[in-house]
């Protein structure tokens, strides 16, 4: 199977590996490549003879106007040089909650994303993810004042990256959903707490205190937003929180 995967960060490098050596003919384009998404330069080329396109990329920046421009101007190119190329499946990776927090810029972004696959004329599946174990630095240090860090308790069922990369694999050579699937970790945590385990494994100094004000990138956070969809159906990954700071 021929897989062409857009945006070779941390889930597109893995995926790529993990697919070839499954024995599939598989490529993942970064920016280096010379193909820019959101103008369609040199994407006809790069899906040509592509049985799957993967849309892993990301905005360079999060402000709500380049976002959103990022997300409806790369899929109408990704969609519609797949549709041109004879591509049998469009596969992206969105968020689990999007539609729970559009005072988010960033998921009003990625939900127009998903509204461009849907109205596209390419099979698809829309493979909404929790947030990556690996974000959590990130959260921490966004919510950092001085040596305090002010996080909130609103709820997380994060998951690995790596699980992330399997159940995402299968979905790519899998036939197309028409649809979206739910992928979530095994555990359910505030935030503050995920942060607490984070230093107490990693030796930070920092100071953790639950603020329930402090929010989500902007976004108020609840205990349901973030976290897999009652009734629809996520697949569970494996690898616990504790888990994955252990093997670090």
């Amino acid at each position: 199977m021929r897989i062409v995967i857009f945006g070779a960060g941390l889930i597109g490098s893995q995926l790529a590996a993990h697919l070839a050596d499954g024995g599939h003919d598989v490529v993942a384009l970064g920016r280096e490549a010379g193909i820019d998404t959101t103008t369609g330069q040199g994407v006809a080329e790069a899906v040509a003879g592509a049985d799957v396109v993967v849309d892993l990329t990301n905005s360079p920046s999060w402000a709500d106007d380049d976002v959103l421009a990022f997300f409806r101007d790369s899929t109408a190119h990704l969609v519609a040089a797949g549709a041109a190329a004879g591509v049998g499946h469009h596969v992206i990776l969105s968020i689990v909650g999007l539609d729970r927090l559009t005072d988010a810029g960033y998921m009003r972004a990625k939900l127009a994303q998903e509204a461009g696959v849907v109205g596209g004329a390419v099979p698809s599946t829309i493979v909404r993810s929790t947030q990556f174990f690996e974000f959590v630095p990130g959260i921490a240090d966004a919510s950092t004042e001085g040596d305090v860090v002010r996080a909130t308790p609103g709820k997380l069922q994060p998951i690995a990256s790596s699980d992330v990369v399997a159940h995402l694999a299968e979905v790519v050579t899998g036939a197309p959903a028409n649809g979206v699937v739910e992928i979530a970790g095994p555990d359910v945590l505030g935030i503050d707490e995920l942060v607490k385990r984070l230093f107490a494994a990693t030796g930070d100094p920092r100071t953790v205190v639950t603020d329930p004000a402090s929010g989500y990138f902007g976004a108020a956070l609840d205990d349901t937003a973030l976290v897999a969809t009652p009734g629809a159906g996520a697949w569970i990954a494996p690898t616990s929180y504790d888990a994955w700071l252990a093997s670090k």
